[in-house]
């Protein structure tokens, strides 16, 4: 059973005549017109995806607001 770590080495040793071998097969699977659309496509979702980590980082990034919080203590500490 090979696991998925062991085969990417296998993809980043491509040249360039595996490369165009590549997209001579996917030019055949889908087509000239269908192409575009697909790398259109790839490329929303890989913007959404960034953006998506972005607000993720920001979020985690953000300073933490304790006003709020020093007044409930405050008031749970005088009871």
């Amino acid at each position: 059973m090979t696991s998925v770590l062991g085969l990417i080495p296998l993809f980043l040793n491509l040249g360039g005549t595996e490369l165009l071998i590549i997209a001579g097969v996917i030019l055949l699977l889908f087509g000239g017109k269908k192409i575009p659309e697909l790398m259109r496509g790839l490329g929303k979702g890989l913007k959404n995806f960034k953006e998506g980590m972005n607000e993720v980082t920001d979020e985690i990034n953000k300073p933490v607001d304790n006003s709020s919080n020093k007044g409930a203590e405050a008031s749970n500490t005088n009871k």
